[in-house]
């Protein structure tokens, strides 16, 4: 009589119900992580405008690049997942990023010429319960 070798019906149901759970759990981790990493793109722009601002203002003594209400210095032009925009008021300036593909719709982020920085928008569930000022949601719930 030959002994049978192999896996039983139960022990299979027992690894497939392992590994859905183990998927339930890590991939809305993982969505949620690719997220945090696109939204880093609308910080680093802003940031990297209001110096290219504040050069500006140093050599120009004014935010204005001489058509109105546009600002001296140029918005990010490769970005991938945002679109920079800076309307100038002379002496002040507002530059905003807006989420325009994929995870990042629904996302706008602003800097001003005193650094406020503001989440003016999220997804679903990103906003805190009460936005501190002078913040940029980085994570769910949380600047």
């Amino acid at each position: 009589m030959k002994k049978a070798s192999g896996f039983t019906l139960v022990e299979l149901l027992i690894v497939v119900a392992i590994v859905a759970v183990l998927a339930a759990i890590a991939v809305p981790m993982y969505t949620d992580h690719i997220l945090r990493s696109q939204l880093v793109e609308a910080h680093t722009g802003l940031s990297d405008l209001r110096v290219r601002m504040e050069q500006w203002f140093q050599d120009n003594r004014t935010y204005d690049g001489g058509a109105l209400g546009n600002c001296g210095a140029a918005a990010p032009a490769l970005a991938q997942n945002f679109t920079f925009t800076c309307v100038s008021g002379g002496q002040t300036y507002v530059a905003t990023a807006t989420g325009t593909g994929g995870r990042v719709v629904g996302f706008v982020f602003t800097i001003n010429e005193q650094n406020n920085r503001q989440t003016t928008a999220t997804a679903a569930g990103w906003a805190p319960a009460a936005m501190p000022a002078n913040c940029w949601v980085t994570r769910k719930g949380s600047c």
